[in-house]
């Protein structure tokens, strides 16, 4: 996520906003959903309420269903000077 952030802001960009959803039969999220909005906040320089966590299940499908690991899908919006008003 850093990396990214950092090849963002090097060709001139800024993240609006991020949205990440956590695949994972375990743990719960919630208990850790702040503290994790709150690193993110830091890594990707953005307010916390532009910073969306949630969780899903993978349905005991797959390597994450057999709680060997978990997934995650990250979407940032991206803008760079002269794409919108700011």
């Amino acid at each position: 996520v850093e990396h990214a952030a950092r090849l963002v802001r090097a060709r001139g960009g800024r993240i609006a906003n991020a949205d990440i959803t956590l695949i994972c039969e375990a743990p719960r999220v919630g208990p850790h959903r702040e503290a994790m909005t709150e690193t993110l906040s830091e890594m990707l320089a953005i307010s916390r309420d532009r910073i969306s966590i949630k969780a899903t299940t993978n349905e005991k499908l797959g390597f994450v269903g057999r709680e060997e690991g978990i997934a995650a899908i990250a979407t940032a919006s991206v803008v760079f000077p002269g794409d919108v008003p700011e």
